[in-house]
């Protein structure tokens, strides 16, 4: 890799033995991926995804110790991915027991280093950290260092940043030294959609569903999305920013998507429409077939396939503030029709602290409240590790927690449906 003078000087130890192992970590890494030279960080913000104290993870908290003993700090501020715990999340004294004494016994531990390293402030957990509440929003061009594949997917396709989907570690050493390797999503050639998707269906798509069909496909490729401007229209809106977050999340989560452009609408395929796809691009057409085959495939691993849902997760990653209210609306009017007072299955809502505050000051807040709907900030994946909730028949419309924990599928009709009817 060719370094540049500063580069090799704290590669030689200029700075101290710890900052010349940072850079020998990037160095590394960028020879894995045939990387020629490094670039600077350039957002005003950096995002961890390491956020929950978990005891297994001793190594990493020794190696952030040895960084806040040397003075390595990170260069930005950073947010980092939600808590795992929260007292009003429903789990019985022994699913709690195993939370806070087996599981995440480290956890103020190891927020007092995360504060150390660089933490934005306290309300800076969350896995939506682009959100505006919370304001670590790149700028189109920015080169990031982040971790966290929904938070790197947005920031790539919707922002027009530039990030390649690190690794947790990864993201805090790019930004303690100010350089990442230049490589795949950094570079214009490996921003070309190599696939093109054609969205043919009858009605808009579940954003959860799409991008599960697009990320099992394409897998860890860029695809070109057509056919959507009648659904969304070819403005960021809140509408479609709300769609494509949780859209990115299924395509990274169910494949490994890192960046995805949607004709007309996300930046740069606005700036360089069809300009922007390789040459012998496939092709995926989705039509509702395709959809309703995706989510006929997906498996029911619960213990009793028949067992009546215990928990309801919404909100993987956090719901927006729009997406709060949506919802809002939504349950009661459900509730309405249903001649009900409240859920009929315990349902939590997760969003980001920010974002929660300023919710708490309107009077959907309280609306919500007497829903019997808990609104937390919790990471459901955290949530979902304990071997006592694994096996919980829980219920989601998150592909993302689908993905990665026993919770069952459903779309967002078919939740509103289960929580307000218990059908």
């Amino acid at each position: 890799m060719n370094l540049t003078p500063e580069q090799q000087a704290i590669l030689d130890g200029a700075k101290g033995e710890t900052m010349a192992k940072v850079m020998k970590t990037l160095v590394m890494y960028g020879d894995a991926f045939g990387a020629e030279k490094m670039v600077p960080v350039t957002s005003e913000y950096n995002h961890l995804v390491t956020s929950f104290g978990l005891k297994m993870m001793r190594p990493v908290f020794e190696l952030m110790q040895q960084l806040i003993d040397a003075g390595a700090v990170s260069g930005q501020k950073f947010s980092v991915d939600p808590r795992p715990l929260d007292p009003n999340v429903p789990a019985n004294f022994l699913q709690k027991l195993v939370f806070n004494k087996f599981m995440y016994s480290t956890q103020d531990y190891y927020e007092g280093q995360l504060k150390q390293l660089g933490l934005m402030n306290e309300d800076a957990f969350t896995c939506a950290c682009y959100l505006d509440q919370v304001g670590n929003r790149p700028h189109q061009g920015d080169v990031l260092s982040w971790a966290e594949s929904s938070a790197v997917v947005y920031a790539n396709s919707v922002l027009g940043a530039r990030c390649n989907r690190n690794s947790g570690i990864m993201d805090i050493m790019g930004s303690i030294a100010g350089f990442v390797p230049y490589f795949g999503l950094l570079t214009d050639e490996g921003r070309k959609a190599t696939w093109i998707v054609k969205v043919e269906t009858s009605q808009k798509p579940e954003a959860q569903l799409l991008g599960s069909a697009i990320g099992m496909k394409v897998m860890e490729d860029v695809p070109f999305v057509t056919g959507m401007e009648k659904w969304l229209g070819t403005e960021l809106d809140e509408a479609a920013c709300a769609y494509l977050k949780d859209f990115g999340a299924a395509t990274a989560s169910n494949g490994a998507v890192g960046l995805y452009h949607i004709e007309n609408l996300t930046p740069e395929a606005k700036e360089q429409g069809r300009g922007l796809i390789a040459e012998n691009a496939k092709v995926y057409v989705i039509d509702d077939a395709e959809l309703e085959r995706i989510k006929a495939g997906y498996p029911v691993i619960w213990k009793n396939p028949n067992a009546r849902p215990k928990l309801c997760f919404v909100g993987c990653p956090h719901l927006s503030m729009q997406q709060l209210m949506d919802w809002t609306d939504r349950v009661e009017a459900g509730l309405k029709e249903a001649g009900k007072s409240s859920v009929a299955i315990p349902t939590v809502f997760t969003t980001a602290p920010a974002v929660k505050k300023e919710f708490d000051q309107t009077a959907y807040a309280k609306r919500l409240r007497d829903t019997g709907v808990i609104l937390s900030c919790i990471c459901p994946l955290m949530y979902m590790n304990n071997p006592l909730c694994g096996p919980m028949p829980v219920i989601t419309c998150s592909n993302k927690l689908r993905t990665y924990t026993s919770a069952r599928y459903y779309t967002e009709a078919e939740i509103l449906e289960k929580i307000t009817k218990g059908a």
